[in-house]
């Protein structure tokens, strides 16, 4: 008889040969039990396509003749980790380092200068409204002197006028030049007063948007407070800065506007800065230097926007005053009552509350700007205001 059970590695029945093939371990659910030994080693075959929850998936082979476009980079793309990316906040904010107060805490465009003019008028209406209407009260009482002034030499040229052809070519020039000079004289006069008073303004409104940029509470003791040390150089700034300016307009306007736009910027560099009389000048020019018509263009809209807005408010106030009649007979030399540069005065007091702050924010602002494009006086502001800047990407 045959030994079938041969020794371990010999040749028997146990041995495949070729056309048997290897032996394959039955499938799960065969109806074949499989030793323990046999779960530990051979687990089950998992369906065709199938992957671990925690395999890196492979990336779908593109197409032929499918290249890259022109933005992709493989080689500044980081290698896989396995880990999700974490994204961090981007450097870019459309309020800059924040906006604590009033202001972004970025260079703004002038957009963001007018309404950061108007929005520290809303927040802070009854300092603000209540410096501009002591302004106008006192620009519109030198405005009502100055008429009432003018008033008189009307009168005169309105009886010379009336002399008819009697009066001698001699007498009629004396009476013209004579009442046309003394009004060139009053209305320079008026310019001086009035560039002054707005350069006072805009030296009081710094305080004010020293403090509403980064967010804080301002009343009048404080600001007061900061400009009283100050007060003797911020008046001998805003009388030069408004004597040259009206001199420059005087003998030629490209000297008047150059005093007007370099200078203009002095008195909130005297009281923002703690500076002297001279240095208040250069720190002017310095900011505004390279950046002139820029400047420029945000002072004339703001002046253009006060006057308009001006106008509007004193139109009832004008009309009531007689000048409505003027206008239907302009042949006729009408002198104003009293009562009618009374009228005219109030409708300038109620104006001048709203307009001289305005434009007295908007040339505060401009300097805030200047600075901040220029010295990275944001990033100093954002730090005083308390303002933890962006994350880098």
């Amino acid at each position: 008889m045959t030994d079938t059970g041969g020794a371990p590695g010999g040749e028997g029945a146990d041995t495949p040969t070729p056309s048997q093939g290897t032996p394959q371990a039955p499938a799960p659910g065969s109806g074949e039990p499989q030793r323990p030994e046999d779960h530990a080693a051979s687990p089950a075959t998992p369906p065709r396509g199938w992957q671990a929850p925690d395999a890196q998936a492979a990336p779908p082979t593109p197409p032929p003749g499918w290249q890259h476009g022109p933005a992709y980079r493989p080689d500044a793309l980081p290698p896989f980790t396995g880990q999700q990316p974490q994204f961090q906040q981007p450097r870019w904010n459309p309020h800059g380092l924040g906006k604590p107060g009033v202001i972004a805490l970025r260079p703004l465009n002038i957009g963001d200068i007018l309404d950061g003019a108007i929005t520290a008028i809303r927040r802070h209406a009854l300092l603000i409204l209540g410096i501009g209407a002591v302004v106008a009260v006192l620009s519109a009482a030198i405005t009502f002197v100055l008429q009432k002034y003018i008033l008189t030499d009307l009168a005169g040229f309105a009886s010379t006028v009336d002399l008819g052809p009697a009066a001698t070519e001699e007498e009629l020039r004396s009476a013209l030049f004579g009442t046309f000079g003394d009004l060139f004289i009053v209305l320079i006069s008026s310019t001086l007063l009035s560039t002054f008073l707005l350069t006072v303004t805009t030296g009081l409104m710094a305080a004010v948007m020293g403090r509403a940029v980064l967010g804080r509470e301002v009343t009048f003791g404080i600001a007061w407070s900061e400009v009283q040390p100050r007060l003797l150089p911020l008046l001998g700034v805003a009388f030069v800065y408004a004597l040259l300016s009206t001199i420059g307009v005087m003998l030629c306007i490209v000297p008047g506007v150059l005093a007007w736009v370099f200078w203009a910027l002095a008195a909130p560099a005297l009281v923002l800065e703690r500076g002297t009389f001279r240095t208040a000048f250069a720190r002017s020019a310095k900011l505004v230097s390279g950046a002139f018509w820029r400047v420029l263009g945000v002072l004339v809209l703001a002046q253009i926007i006060e006057s308009f807005f001006a106008n509007i408010i004193q139109l009832p106030f004008t009309f009531g005053s007689g000048t409505l009649s003027q206008i239907f007979n302009p042949g006729k030399i009408a002198v104003p009552s009293t009562g009618d540069l009374l009228l005219a005065s109030a409708g300038q007091i109620v104006a001048g509350t709203i307009a001289i702050p305005f434009v007295a924010l908007v040339s505060v602002i401009v300097y805030l700007d200047q600075r901040m494009r220029r010295e990275g006086m944001d990033i100093e502001l954002a730090r005083a205001a308390g303002v933890q800047p962006p994350q880098a990407w």
